[in-house]
């Protein structure tokens, strides 16, 4: 197994130790985590949003939020900054995907894109083929809310409308998918 510099490994175990403790109750411990996460995430989207600055501290905020709700998900003996880079990527994405359902969509390939098939490339398609395998599995009560809702950015009333289904079952719909993709994630 490959080894982490030692900086960055120090880094992972303190804040590991650091949201243990807090998975424990230590308010104090989660309040340093969260301060030292905080600038992680600045960096970590900056680094990602160099056409967006302004939309990295709405980002920094929505992926705290997202570890807070979570942070019960947390398993200590996993690297915790994986478990955060998971988390922060799954909103960055969210964040682009918005932002492209609302902006032009037929945006011309030129010398300021990068080249086709690149790794990132690649690899998000990877992704996305593994998101749809694991989508096609689900019935479609709940696999229909998560595509409108999460993947194509409609609201709760448009995603109603669209496949008939009540608000109310909408919200339920996406909840449990969600909880059975994280279950059926686990289990891969």
């Amino acid at each position: 197994m490959q080894r982490l510099n030692p900086t960055l490994e120090a880094r992972e175990n303190r804040l590991r130790d650091l949201m243990v403790a807090a998975q424990r109750g230590d308010a104090a411990a989660y309040a340093e985590f969260l301060r030292e996460l905080v600038a992680l995430l600045r960096g970590f989207f900056r680094r990602r949003l160099t056409q967006l600055p302004d939309e990295v501290e709405d980002l920094v905020q929505e992926t705290l939020l997202a570890v807070h709700n979570k942070r019960h998900t947390y398993e200590p003996s996993q690297p915790v900054t994986a478990w955060l880079h998971a988390i922060a990527r799954y909103k960055l994405i969210d964040l682009l995907r918005a932002r492209s359902s609302r902006e032009a969509l037929h945006e011309p390939l030129d010398d300021d894109h990068p080249a086709l098939g690149s790794e990132s490339e690649s690899a998000a398609l990877e992704a996305r083929r593994d998101v749809a395998s694991l989508l096609a599995e689900l019935p479609d009560k709940q696999r229909l809310p998560i595509l409108c809702v999460k993947l194509e950015g409609l609201s709760v009333a448009q995603t109603a409308q669209r496949t008939g289904l009540s608000e109310s079952a909408v919200k339920v719909g996406v909840h449990r998918g969600l909880k059975a993709l994280a279950a059926k994630m686990r289990n891969k």
